[in-house]
């Protein structure tokens, strides 16, 4: 949601790409600068306040430990972002041998090292979401999801609120006039890219899993916003503004503003993804506030939508190939590794548990009983720009747009596109 979107590279970057890397493609070498046979894979990795590069270094000597003719060098990024790093360093025709963070697409499929005869990918997490004509090229360690409602425990009990009783979002805006009357703000928002967002989570868990092929459809004009269940949606929307169970005054503040009105009290239900988890531990509120599943017209429980979690792919210009396959499979398989990596970002994995608060255990308990993870990749994504176009669309409706004008001017915009 709030965090940087992947770029899509044109076909003619792509073709540049390709081109460097095949320059410098070779079979597999057992060294790499390296002394007595010693084969040295270099790893890009994006470096965050969570995944330090002290993590990282920790991480890869538990594989160095046990492949003791394995060196793993961390290629550092510097201000850039991996998918920079990698970029520049392909241009360069001096390729690294993995890349974490990078999301393959049609037009540079060609760049990384095909899996799909790798028997243990087939079961990592949304390996076949993120899958390009058939034949993977990603795999991840577990998964993010984002249809989830937070709530304040204190709140919901003064209101007279039972969590486990709103599935249907009837239920939704009754238990919103209760907290109102309670003297809370029912739903916490923001400005930047939040309402969207927000607004995004509420629609896709109802519409995605009725139809999760509705984007790759709308792409090929089969469906519209206007003639489908997203206006229902907005129509919901709308009334809540009107409501005042969002507050128009919080288009004004950053998200991390918003974020912060709710664990302080102000507010009582934030709809967020799983990664607001480490910042309510981090604020000691996590025994104060549950969560629930988003609530729906439909199904209930709906599909979560989500993401892959820590992905990698193998650079098919890798000089040591059959090395990188190795030591990404063990970044994905290895349960030492997997518990590791999800308990540093937050992140989930149906069949593992790490160390968690209460909150991030009702998190994945939510996850073991979901029907699907719903993923927006591949013919699945909307097409460039449309998060940033929805955003828009979803403030005005904080002004004087109706629902029906937002679902036209979605489609308007859309059509624009292509």
């Amino acid at each position: 949601m709030g965090r940087p979107r992947r770029r899509t590279w044109t076909a003619a970057v792509a073709a540049t790409m390709v081109a460097a890397a095949a320059a410098g493609c070779s079979s597999d070498s057992k060294s790499s600068g390296g002394d007595g046979g010693q084969t040295t894979l270099r790893v890009i990795v994006n470096i965050t306040p969570n995944l330090t590069e002290q993590y990282w270094t920790g991480l890869f000597a538990g594989y160095e430990k046990t492949h003791p003719n394995v060196k793993i060098k961390l290629e550092l990024t510097g201000t850039v972002s991996a998918q920079a790093k990698l970029t520049q360093d392909l241009a360069a025709g001096d390729p690294p041998d993995i890349a974490q963070q990078i999301t393959p697409t049609r037009d540079t499929a060609s760049l990384y090292a095909d899996l799909s005869d790798q028997a243990w990918a087939k079961d990592t997490p949304l390996v076949d979401q993120y899958a390009i004509d058939g034949k993977r090229y990603l795999v991840g360690v577990g998964v993010q999801i984002q249809s989830l409602v937070f709530y304040n425990k204190a709140a919901f009990a003064k209101a007279g609120v039972d969590a486990a009783g709103i599935k249907t979002l009837d239920q939704f805006g009754e238990a919103m006039g209760k907290l109102k009357a309670a003297g809370y703000t029912p739903l916490q928002t923001a400005g930047q890219w939040v309402p969207g967002g927000q607004f995004s989570l509420l629609a896709d868990s109802g519409v995605l899993t009725n139809d999760p092929d509705w984007y790759a459809k709308r792409a090929k004009k089969s469906v519209t916003f206007a003639g489908s269940d997203y206006v229902k949606y907005l129509d919901r929307y709308k009334s809540w503004v009107d409501q005042g169970y969002l507050e128009k005054s919080a288009l004004g503040l950053t998200y991390a503003d918003g974020q912060t009105a709710f664990l302080n009290g102000k507010s009582a239900m934030y709809v967020m993804g799983s990664f607001f988890v480490p910042a309510a531990d981090t604020a000691k509120k996590s025994d104060d506030i549950g969560v629930f599943t988003m609530p729906t017209d439909g199904a209930y429980p709906s599909g979560q939508v989500g993401n892959i979690a820590n992905p990698y792919v193998v650079a098919s210009a890798s000089k040591h190939k059959a090395a990188a396959t190795d030591f990404v499979k063990w970044l994905v398989t290895d349960p030492g590794a997997i518990e590791s990596q999800l308990a540093a970002d937050g992140n989930l994995r149906k069949g593992f548990t790490y160390k968690m608060s209460s909150l991030g255990t009702a998190v994945q308990q939510l996850l073991d009983a979901s029907p699907s993870v719903l993923v927006k990749a591949g013919d699945r994504q909307p097409i460039s720009g449309y998060s940033g176009e929805l955003n828009k669309q979803i403030q005005s409706l904080y002004s004087s747009a109706s629902a029906k004008q937002v679902a036209d001017g979605l489609d308007k915009w859309w059509n624009s596109q292509n």
